[in-house]
């Protein structure tokens, strides 16, 4: 008789936002060998209640849903929570993967996809998020930005800002790496563990959004220094 294999203990708890019952019920026993715990939703409306009311670590958003579609669903959790959300989605356009992206969504996953890469992707988000939760980092500090890492926290002249996961895990990356030109392939090995391709537009949509949170201020920059990559500075140093 074979033995049951071991369940390792767990590591988070996952909300899964989707309206196909069977999925869910697949996924539901694909995860229950994993180190992580899935919880499921069938409609967008139940879905938002279920992600604002419920201490999930991360939520896997389908886009097709009833009563209250994903990306609407998406806009109002980004309203009040800043939890990791990856997308799963049958529409393949870049149009309808940017909107995600654009909304808030941190990574996404057209179907069908396999249960071991989703896998893969929610270990990846989640390993930078409790990257940067370890205690003793000191906050990083640019010109009036100051980010602290253990608290997931980023202030703008003493006013924290309103970040995404991804968001903050790439504001991080350029701030550790002041005065020096951060690239495309770094950041994309950082997020999603490959190199960056060449029309690729998730890198382009989470700076966009740190540059319209962060440059009303006029002394934070983020410049595009083309064919290369990233470089965040203050207008003070930039002037120096």
């Amino acid at each position: 008789m074979e033995a049951p294999q071991e369940r390792r203990p767990e590591a988070g708890t996952i909300l899964l936002v989707d309206d196909d019952v069977d999925l869910c019920s697949l996924m539901v026993e694909f995860f229950g060998q994993s180190e992580f715990r899935l919880e499921t939703a069938n409609d967008g409306r139940r879905g938002l209640a279920r992600a604002l009311e419920g201490n999930f670590d991360l939520v896997l958003l389908d886009v097709m849903l009833p009563v209250l579609d994903g990306l609407a669903l998406l806009k109002q959790l980004r309203k009040r929570s800043a939890v990791a959300v990856i997308m799963l989605t049958a529409r393949t356009a870049q149009g309808d993967r940017i909107a995600g992206l654009e909304g808030g969504a941190d990574d996404y996953l057209p179907k069908p996809f396999g249960p071991e890469e989703l896998l893969a992707r929610i270990r990846a988000v989640l390993r930078r998020t409790q990257r940067l939760k370890a205690p003793g980092r000191p906050p990083i500090q640019i010109g009036p930005l100051v980010l602290n890492a253990p608290a997931r926290e980023a202030t703008l002249n003493g006013v924290e800002v309103a970040l995404t996961s991804t968001e903050f895990d790439v504001l991080e990356f350029l701030m550790a790496s002041a005065g020096r030109v951060v690239s495309r392939d770094e950041l994309a090995a950082m997020l999603y563990q490959r190199e960056a391709t060449p029309y690729e537009r998730s890198l382009d949509v989470h700076i966009s959004h740190l540059r319209k949170k962060l440059e009303s201020d006029n002394r934070i920059v983020i410049r595009t220094i083309r064919g290369v990559g990233y470089l965040l500075s203050s207008r003070q140093e930039a002037a120096g």
